[in-house]
């Protein structure tokens, strides 16, 4: 689950973790009002979606609009926000078909003296979430990772006691800070370290990490992603959701128990396995096709979840056909073509549908859907179904 900038500097400020002084708008009007209530000769006023490198983004209907603003007075506090809310952001993780902003951040300035990248993710090599830092701040860290890698350091550090004394002090003289700085950035990282713990975070980034002036350590920026899995422990996060920001159709699916996430192809899936699902795209693809969405409808799938999934993948207007792959072990495959008989009575099938079902139960739920009137090309394997769907939609 992502959350906006603001909302991560909340997060950020109960935890220790030093930020400026902001507040979310979401009209012009409040903008300017926001910028006298800072009280200060400049501030910042920022695009809020859920994608980086608004900095060097651009609104699709006016280039010259960036996603960050710095504005000197109050008119222009409110002009940066007339030309970004209501209008679509592009950046280079937003798709050039950007995104809507729909709210903004209005955030003093302050006296900066270096900008450094701050990240923490967890590494599946070490089984340990990593902190990495670099020099480079302000910089798509993808491209500092590609062309100039050795500018990237990394402590890992083990969730149980946090990031060490020792740690921060290596760190601390690769980016050649010292001082009252190294002091700050002690406290800072530290700080930055158990909130990714407590929080149970998937992604914790700070780009642009400035040091002022006075050697003060600041968050300039808060892209947070939470650990799905671990909401349970955080039910209080869920207020901070912002349905708007997500795809409609992973809402749906969401609330019906599938995992489901939409992708720019024309052949959907249903499948049964995380592993299965991401078997069944790559062999799509081997066979120059595109799929349409990765959906996982789980060992338990049920007639009314398969009919719901049918449902999501029918109303992607690219679809152009489908391709069912189960391997029938929790759920028999004389469930699943049942639950299929059943979707397709209820939702209308009305693109090409090429069945593979192996496993348990498998003669007998092949048998089943050849009984049935639903329209079906089945598969043998799935190399045999990968072929049929990709030559039934081209």
């Amino acid at each position: 689950m992502k959350i906006h900038e603001y909302q991560g500097k909340e997060l950020f400020r109960a935890a220790g973790v030093p930020v400026l002084e902001g507040h979310m708008v979401t009209t012009p009007e409040e903008a300017a009002a926001a910028y006298e209530k800072l009280g200060g000769k400049i501030a910042v006023v920022k695009a809020q979606i859920h994608a980086g490198g608004r900095g060097k983004g651009n609104i699709i209907d006016n280039p010259d609009q960036k996603g960050v603003v710095l504005c000197k007075s109050a008119d222009e506090a409110k002009a940066a926000a007339a030309g970004l809310l209501g209008n679509k952001l592009v950046t280079i993780q937003t798709g050039p078909e950007g995104q809507t902003v729909g709210k903004v951040f209005v955030e003093a300035g302050c006296d900066i003296a270096r900008e450094l990248y701050l990240g923490i993710v967890v590494d599946r090599v070490t089984c340990k979430p990593v902190l990495m830092v670099s020099t480079e701040g302000g910089v798509e860290i993808e491209k500092v990772a590609e062309e100039t890698p050795e500018l990237i350091h990394k402590e890992a550090f083990d969730p149980a006691i946090g990031l060490e004394a020792f740690q921060v002090r290596k760190l601390c003289k690769k980016l050649g800070i010292e001082g009252p700085a190294a002091k700050s950035a002690f406290k800072f990282m530290t700080a930055m370290c158990r909130f990714f713990i407590d929080y149970d975070c998937a992604l914790a980034e700070v780009n642009p990490l400035v040091i002022t002036g006075s050697g003060e350590m600041i968050a300039l920026d808060a892209k947070i992603t939470f650990d799905e899995n671990a909401m349970f422990r955080h039910q209080d996060l869920e207020s901070l959701r912002d349905l708007s920001e997500e795809e409609e159709s992973e809402i749906r699916a969401g609330k019906a128990g599938l995992s489901y996430v939409k992708l720019d192809g024309n052949i959907a899936c249903l499948v049964n396995g995380a592993g299965l699902a991401m078997s069944t795209m790559d062999i799509i693809k081997y066979h120059g096709g595109e799929p349409a969405n990765f959906l996982d409808v789980g060992g338990g799938a049920n007639a009314a979840q398969v009919t719901e999934a049918f449902r999501i993948l029918l109303s992607d207007e690219n679809c152009k056909g489908v391709l069912v792959n189960i391997f029938g072990g929790i759920a028999r495959c004389t469930t699943i073509a049942s639950a299929l008989i059943e979707a397709s009575k209820e939702v209308g099938f009305n693109v090409p549908l090429v069945v593979r079902l192996e496993g348990t139960e498998v003669e007998e739920g092949r048998k089943m859907l050849e009984d049935s009137d639903v329209d079906v090309i089945t598969a043998v394997d799935l190399t045999d179904a990968a072929k049929k769907i990709v030559a039934a939609t081209a």
